[in-house]
């Protein structure tokens, strides 16, 4: 018993290291041949890849008539037909439909650069007018702010006149009373004196 334990195990160890070599996987890439004889003995004289598609015009247990897409009829073997899509054909329409997908996509990207830049500019331009107005509401309540003191002085000397007015007129008339005294003392004085200045 010990000495098969043995045998085993040393087996074991000489194998894993092959079996741990190399990775290999089954390909789903067939080539079928395309013959003239029902039975497919001959030589074919066309080779079919994996996912090629065809109609079955006959069917036997073995064989089967079938017509390629461009209209060569030959015989094939029953065994190598599935109704399923193989592997191969469903990753390349995959594959296919990504390509499609990722165009269209970079397509519908390109189309939205543009409105997306008009958007920008847009959104810009609308920032600018709402500074803009604010700065004027601001400008705005400041100058009703300053009509509301105008209008509070306004109505404070509604009957009175401002000092610097009174003060200014009491000027000038004392300036024209003086003015005025002078020149009629002047012309008494000529005219007592035949129209000659004394002084």
């Amino acid at each position: 018993m010990l000495r098969h334990l043995a045998v085993f195990m040393a087996l074991t160890l000489l194998l894993s290291p092959a079996a741990q070599a190399e990775t290999v996987y089954i390909t789903d890439n067939l080539r079928l041949g395309l013959h003239k004889l029902a039975d497919t003995s001959d030589r074919p004289f066309r080779t079919l890849e994996s996912g090629t598609e065809l109609e079955v015009l006959e069917r036997s247990r073995n064989y089967a008539r079938v017509r390629v897409t461009d209209g060569t009829v030959g015989y094939v073997k029953s065994a190598y037909l599935v109704t399923d899509k193989p592997a191969r054909l469903i990753v390349q329409q995959t594959l296919d439909e990504n390509a499609r997908l990722a165009a269209e996509l970079a397509q519908v990207k390109e189309e939205l650069a543009d409105p997306l830049a008009q958007i920008k500019s847009l959104e810009e331009r609308l920032a600018a007018r709402r500074e803009a107005a604010d700065d004027a509401e601001k400008l705005i309540n400041d100058l009703v702010a300053a009509n509301d003191r105008l209008e509070k002085r306004s109505a404070m000397y509604k009957y009175n006149l401002p000092w610097q007015w009174v003060l200014g007129t009491s000027v000038v008339c004392l300036l024209a009373g003086f003015l005025l005294s002078l020149w009629l003392t002047d012309h008494r004085s000529r005219k007592r004196h035949g129209g000659f200045r004394i002084h």
